[in-house]
């Protein structure tokens, strides 16, 4: 900046300084001279600067604790947030991700649509060794208006201190550390067209949540992170949409967006790396949901969401699994007040899926996965007792069958294909395409 201002002032110099008369032409000289040792005494700061910056190794930010190793070197890349060599001088890093994709239901090819799904752009600003900030900003379904569908968000801003004994704590607005993708959720990261269903019905991806959050490391490959955050908004359900069937905590969350905080919740993650290519782990979400709101029926209802996974990267193999449950309580003298409507609060709800993939070929820097998830959710498994045919009875588990490849060009490129059968549904059976990128 320092420069640009005396390249300025060199060209504002040269510009306008009138050209009659010796002693003008003298001035001149004088105030050239002066800026050019001054541009020279800035350089030579800079160059200080930068040998110094060369010496003294800069800390890499550390990789969320429920994200897959960048060791399981044949799961999806995820780049978004790591930090390039070339990025190590910089204080600030700019990153990114965003994806495309196309859907054609079979039975149905009316329904057939294209969409730029979301485009993410991150900064994230070192202000020392210690201390960042990571702010990330996301753009869903190309146009964002009051007449449109689409959406503008901040998905996070937080910063984060390091402390002695690899101690991390972090304030603002936040990934929840649960399940194998809220936190690594990149294009590149996951197999398949769109995000698997466990992982956005039951653990609505991306979960985030503002407050304050601890982690760290022990033992042999143990991470723990936990925090105090807010929770979920129960008084917003709309028990005559269909919004709570699709997802019932993702109907409810708050997003840092003006978000109730009378209850707040808290949070704990446990994960174990401890066996070369292994991770096994698991969290536990749990707040009420009331927030003490007048007039409102359900103020003491609670919101716990637990889930276990793992996943192994043996040789060329990838194999993953994941169990997730919800349980919201004290929900009869609310679902009371929704008699006649299709969407009552559900008072449990669960799902789990298999995956696995293999990298079944590679050429330079393209490498072709092969793979295939099962996966069971339900996302109204139970309710709590209402009398005699008030009631709305539980729905089945839908078990969807995904098959398909991804094809990965280079580290920040992915081109994915699959076929998705659905058990209790069959007209969402449907042939996916997606472009993927991050950087």
């Amino acid at each position: 900046m320092k420069q640009n201002a005396i390249r300025a002032a060199l060209a504002a110099v040269f510009l306008t300084a009138p050209v009659a008369g010796m002693a003008q032409e003298t001035d001149l000289a004088k105030r050239v001279e002066q800026l050019a040792a001054e541009l020279e005494k800035v350089k030579a700061e800079l160059a200080a600067q930068r040998a110094q910056a060369a010496a003294a190794p800069r800390t890499a930010a550390p990789v969320p604790s429920t994200a897959p190793a960048q060791a399981m070197t044949n799961a999806p890349v995820s780049t978004a947030w790591a930090t390039p060599a070339a990025a190590l001088a910089s204080d600030t890093v700019f990153s990114g991700y965003g994806e495309v994709n196309y859907n054609r239901p079979v039975r149905n090819a009316s329904g057939t649509q294209t969409d730029v799904r979301r485009a993410v752009i991150g900064i994230q600003h070192r202000f020392d060794d210690k201390t960042k900030v990571v702010a990330e900003f996301e753009w869903e379904h190309g146009v964002v208006s009051a007449s449109d569908k689409g959406e503008s968000e901040v998905e996070q801003l937080y910063v984060e201190r390091e402390f002695n004994g690899g101690l991390r704590g972090k304030a603002g607005l936040f990934l929840m550390p649960v399940g194998l993708l809220n936190q690594t959720h990149e294009p590149t990261a996951y197999y398949g067209v769109e995000r698997n269903f466990v992982e956005t019905a039951i653990i609505p991806t991306t979960w985030r949540e503002a407050g304050l959050g601890l982690s760290g490391e022990f033992g042999d490959g143990f991470a723990w992170d936990t925090g105090l955050t807010t929770g979920f908004d129960l008084s917003k359900w709309d028990p005559a949409s269909g919004e709570g069937r699709e997802s019932p905590p993702g109907s409810i969350h708050q997003e840092g967006q003006l978000a109730k905080s009378r209850d707040l919740s808290l949070h704990g993650a446990l994960n174990w790396r401890g066996y070369p290519r292994l991770l096994v782990g698991g969290s536990v979400f749990t707040g009420k949901a009331g927030h003490a709101t007048p007039g409102f029926a359900a103020n003491d209802a609670r919101l716990t969401l637990l889930d276990l996974h793992t996943r192994f990267t043996p040789g060329a193999w990838d194999l993953s699994a994941l169990w997730a449950y919800g349980r919201i309580s004290n929900t009869e003298a609310l679902n009371a007040t929704f008699v006649g409507n299709p969407t009552p609060v559900p008072s449990s709800f669960a799902g789990w899926y298999l995956q696995a993939a293999y990298k079944l070929w590679q050429s330079g820097d393209y490498v072709l996965s092969p793979f295939a998830r099962f996966e069971s959710f339900n996302t109204a498994r139970s309710y709590a007792a209402q009398p005699a045919g008030l009631g709305v009875p539980a729905t089945p588990y839908e078990r969807v069958a995904t098959i398909g490849a991804n094809l990965m060009v280079g580290q920040g490129v992915v081109l994915k294909a699959d076929y998705q059968k659905f058990r209790q549904d069959k007209s969402l059976d449907r042939i996916n395409l997606g472009l993927g990128f991050a950087y």
